[in-house]
């Protein structure tokens, strides 16, 4: 049963919840072929079961306080309620965010992209913290509500190879990675949470301080202060979107941005298309080139609020490079912009794409190409007016 289907709203939630927690393997079965929107499920699960974990915690603060070595503290009912209402808001955003994140990993892991199907995964797999978040109707069960994020883990494990086409032989490194993004981006939400529920017009981060160091990482190095401006911004980008001073590119102008062809790839085709849910969004324009035997894709997307937390890259200082059996990846910096590179050198099957601004991301998939065609296909791409156009 779908929760999306017409009938008795409340009693399809319930079924859903309890279908997802307790037989959680035939359940991602049943997702997988429902029709469902992002829209739709945002109204008939994700909102109402958000709200609990706010609403719990925001009675347990005001009503039993905070308890220690016999010392209670109850905070300011103003400032818990500005505090619930932000955890909240972030929480709806964090949903699509980490379906945004699952949507692009998976053609790295051999796995399909799918907006929709990334998001019933994401959706889904909160469920169990949610669920949970009535524990905090006594904030000393705090601990015990933390755990149903463990059973989440395995949840989301059963449904991320199933929904989004990821082979078994990959399905652990495409969740691990997935996990090291989701507690960076909680990270991130937490930080935003304390900066932004304050009142008055500065932020308690910068009241407290600033912090700065680095922490190694086995894939580079963790900048904090980097992170701490990260999430800055990212609290900045969330407040302009909500009060409509951020809005989405034209998908058509961002058309106006594919060339005709690029390199002896003449273009067969063009889209655009732009959607947004619980205060962000994507706007998106590709175009489709081929030449002889080759073809290639290339894209250009506004990820809006969203992309603000293409900052955490920063902050990590990402390096990598490897590669095995003719297949090689590479991430990092080229001109102060965060890139991405993959090529299998058997299938003549590669992918480039440049971070620019922190909210464009310019990339280029092909088949039967070499990587001067995708790096040629993505530099034919101004990328700084693209920056312009950021910067407003």
């Amino acid at each position: 049963m779908s929760v999306v289907e017409p009938g008795s709203a409340g009693a399809n939630l319930i079924a859903r919840v309890k279908a997802i927690l307790l037989q959680p393997k035939p359940t991602w079965d049943v997702i997988e072929g429902e029709p469902a929107t992002i829209e739709g499920l945002y109204k008939s699960y994700v909102i109402p079961l958000a709200a609990i974990p706010a609403v719990c915690g925001l009675i347990g603060s005001l009503v039993f306080g905070f308890g220690l070595f016999g010392v209670t503290f109850r905070p300011n009912p103003v400032y818990a309620v500005v505090q619930a209402i932000v955890q909240y808001a972030l929480s709806l955003a964090f949903v699509f965010i980490m379906a945004v994140i699952i949507d692009e990993l998976a053609p790295n892991f051999g796995g399909a992209k799918s907006r929709i199907q990334a998001f019933k995964v994401a959706a889904y797999s909160f469920t169990a913290s949610w669920v949970a978040g009535v524990l905090l109707l006594i904030p000393n069960l705090g601990p015990l509500a933390a755990l149903a994020g463990i059973y989440g883990l395995f949840i989301l494990y059963l449904g991320l190879p199933r929904l989004m086409k990821v082979a078994e032989d990959k399905a652990v490194a495409y969740f691990a990675l997935i996990i090291v993004v989701a507690v960076v981006a909680g990270l991130v939400i937490s930080l935003v949470t304390s900066s932004i529920g304050g009142l008055g017009r500065h932020s308690l981060m910068s009241d407290a301080g600033t912090i700065s160091g680095t922490v190694k990482t086995p894939t580079g190095s963790l900048d904090v202060g980097k992170l701490q401006a990260a999430s800055e911004r990212l609290a900045a980008a969330q407040a302009d979107a909500k009060a409509g001073k951020v809005t989405l590119t034209d998908p058509e102008v961002l058309k106006g941005y594919l060339p005709g062809a690029v390199g002896g790839f003449a273009r067969t085709g063009v889209n655009a298309e732009s959607s947004a849910a619980g205060g962000m969004g994507a706007s998106v324009a590709e175009g489709d080139y081929s030449k002889g035997e080759g073809s290639l894709k290339l894209k250009v997307t506004d990820m809006g609020a969203t992309g603000a937390l293409a900052g955490l890259a920063g902050a990590f200082n990402v390096q990598k490079s490897e590669e095995s059996a003719g297949r090689y990846e590479k991430v990092g910096k080229i001109n102060g912009r965060m890139t991405t590179e993959t090529y299998d050198r058997t299938s003549k099957h590669g992918e480039y794409g440049v971070m620019v601004a922190d909210r464009f991301m310019v990339s280029a998939e092909g088949d039967n190409v070499d990587m001067d065609d995708l790096k040629s296909a993505v530099g034919a791409i101004d990328l700084g007016r693209l920056e312009g156009l950021a910067k407003g």
